[in-house]
């Protein structure tokens, strides 16, 4: 039973896929003949293209045979290139033939209205030239002349004609000239004449004539030795310009080594000491005045003329007169000096620079402006790198200055001092640094 029943759902499997093969030889059987339809007409379409081709080969060969004929081996792109090159080149010959034709037409129009003007003029002018000929034909008789060629071969040519003109013109220029000259002579005669500069004749002022030639001579010889005597003069003045500068060279140099001896000339060096102490003041005082502006505009230092190792001041509010440094006040005498310290300071040499500088006192003289000053001057020294130190008793100081290190007294004679660096040391420090 068993086996029957495997039997017979193998007989089912075998009858369903028997039913599926059916249904797909169905669908195939459908879809050949689809395409056997698709395939017929395909084939009816190739053969009417293939008719199609044949027909458009027949007339491409056609086409090709009348290209060959009209342009042989030629590109067809070129040929039309150059056919519209050649269409542009005849419209523009078209267009400057259109305008030349313009051009000339205008001009044959003004020509024809000229020529008719010329024909209006002839015509009333041919009564006037009838009348002019008449009038030269009657004329010619007179003159010795039958004809018109007889007077013409008789007429000068026109080159020579002008040379005469030319040369008539000058005769008359010279006729002018010396009938203008023949007039001034004739006034000037009057004028000698009417003068009876003498009553003697002619024969009596020879003999004085000719004595005064002699004289007129000589005065003519001496004239020309004076002037030999002149330029021999101009000459020796040269000579001595010459010898005068090589003089003024020589007392140059003289001035020169005596200027040399007042200054080193001294057996004990004092006066080249003084002058080149005198080279260094006037550089310290440069220095002393460029830091001076900063902080005033009214004093500008300068050496005294006779001491020349000291000062002056020159006062700009006093129309620049010129002042002893004895008359400046405790506050102008402070700001002077601590140019002058400040200048000081500025000399240093190039192996030995001064970083620090302490001011003692002085701060008191000062008005509120001039220690204004006179601190921006220092603030700008300390922002170079300078330490600056001052040691006072102003207070207003003690609030213009941040760092400070206070003294404060103590007793039996003793000090304490405070501030940034400032600190009691133990006995073993102190141990130490007096070791």
């Amino acid at each position: 039973l068993e086996t029957l029943r495997a039997r017979l759902k193998s007989w089912q499997a075998q009858v369903k896929n028997r039913s599926d093969i059916e249904k797909q030889i169905a669908d195939i059987d459908s879809e050949v003949k689809r395409l056997d339809a698709v395939i017929e007409t395909q084939s009816t379409a190739l053969t009417e293209k293939l008719e199609r081709l044949d027909t458009l080969k027949k007339e491409l060969s056609t086409v090709s045979d009348e290209r060959n004929a009209l342009y042989g081996d030629k590109n067809p792109d070129d040929q039309e290139q150059r056919l519209n090159k050649v269409i542009s080149d005849a419209e523009g010959a078209e267009k400057q033939a259109i305008e030349r034709h313009n051009e000339l037409q205008q001009k044959w129009n003004t020509a024809k209205a000229h020529v008719e003007s010329l024909k209006q003029r002839i015509d009333q002018r041919e009564p006037e030239l009838r009348r002019l000929e008449a009038e030269f034909s009657a004329a010619l008789a007179p003159v010795g002349f039958s004809n018109e060629e007889q007077f013409l071969a008789a007429k000068l040519p026109s080159e020579r004609k002008a040379e005469l003109v030319a040369m008539a013109k000058d005769l008359d220029e010279r006729q002018t000239d010396l009938k203008a000259r023949q007039k001034d002579r004739e006034a000037r005669i009057a004028t000698e004449m009417a003068r009876k500069v003498t009553d003697k004749s002619l024969e009596e002022l020879e003999p004085q004539f000719k004595e005064y030639e002699e004289t007129l001579k000589e005065l003519r010889d001496i004239i020309a030795g004076l002037k030999h005597k002149l330029s021999e003069n101009a000459a020796a003045k040269e000579r001595i310009k010459e010898k005068q500068a090589a003089i003024d060279a020589q007392k140059k140099e003289c001035r020169r080594w005596e200027n040399l001896h007042e200054l080193i000339g001294s057996a004990d060096g004092k006066k080249y000491r003084n002058f080149a102490q005198g080279l260094t003041f006037e550089m310290m005082i440069g220095h002393a005045n460029r830091q001076l502006q900063k902080m005033t505009d009214r004093y500008l230092l300068i050496r005294n003329d006779v001491q020349p190792l000291e000062l002056n001041v020159v006062d700009n509010y006093q129309a620049g007169e010129i002042r002893s440094t004895k008359n400046l006040s405790g506050g102008e005498s402070f700001i002077v000096s601590l140019s002058l310290a400040l200048g000081l300071s500025h000399m240093a040499s190039k192996n030995v620079r001064v970083d620090s500088l302490f001011l003692d006192e002085g701060f008191g003289t000062l008005d509120e402006e001039a220690l204004d000053t006179a601190l921006e001057t220092l603030a700008g020294l300390q922002q170079d790198g300078k330490l600056i130190g001052v040691i006072s008793h102003v207070p207003a100081l003690k609030e213009r200055i941040s760092t400070q290190i206070l003294v404060s007294p103590q007793t039996g004679g003793r000090s304490q001092i405070s501030g940034p660096g400032c600190g009691r040391l133990g006995a073993t420090e102190l141990a130490v640094e007096a070791g």
